[in-house]
C-alpha cells in the first residue's frame, strides 16, 4: 500500500496505539498533570495517555492546546507520538516547544484517510521517518 504520510514533527514513532474516536481538546478537555481525558462529553473520558500513540482526527478549538500538550509531555504523561489525519498547527506547537524547553520528543503524523481508518486501538506500531514498516499493522 502506497503510503500518504506528512512528518509534521519528525521522529520514531513506537508504541501502543491509543484511538480517539472524536478531536479532542486539550484546552480545558486534559488534565495536564496526569496525562487524562477530563472532558465528560469525550467518548474516551478518563482515559490516560500513558506513553501511547495517540491515533485523532486533530484537535478541537483551543490554542492552548501547546501548553497543555506541553505540560503532559514535561511530566512524562503525555503521549509518545500523535498521529492525525487532519494538519494541526498546535500540536505541531506544543511537540516543538517541549522539545526546545524540556529536551522531550513526541513527533506528529500526518496520514490519509485509509491509513488513518487501519490504525486500530491497542494494536502496536512502528514507524520511522527513514521506513515505511510497522509492526502487527497491514499498512
Amino acid at each position: 500500500m502506497t503510503s500518504d504520510r506528512t512528518w509534521l514533527v519528525s521522529g520514531p514513532i513506537a508504541g501502543t496505539i491509543l484511538r480517539l474516536d472524536e478531536p479532542l481538546s486539550f484546552w480545558g478537555g486534559v488534565d495536564a498533570a496526569e496525562g487524562r481525558i477530563i472532558d465528560q462529553a469525550h467518548p474516551q473520558y478518563g482515559t490516560q495517555f500513558d506513553g501511547r500513540v495517540v491515533v485523532m482526527p486533530g484537535t478541537r478549538g483551543s490554542s492552548g492546546t501547546p501548553g497543555v500538550l506541553g505540560e503532559t509531555l514535561r511530566l512524562g504523561v503525555g503521549p509518545s507520538a500523535i498521529i492525525v489525519s487532519t494538519p494541526d498547527i498546535n500540536l505541531v506547537a506544543g511537540s516543538l516547544t517541549a522539545a526546545a524547553l524540556y529536551d522531550t520528543t513526541c513527533p506528529v503524523l500526518l496520514v490519509g484517510q485509509s491509513e488513518f481508518a487501519a490504525l486500530h486501538d491497542g494494536d502496536h506500531i512502528a514507524i520511522s521517518p527513514e521506513t515505511t514498516t510497522t509492526k502487527n499493522q497491514a499498512l
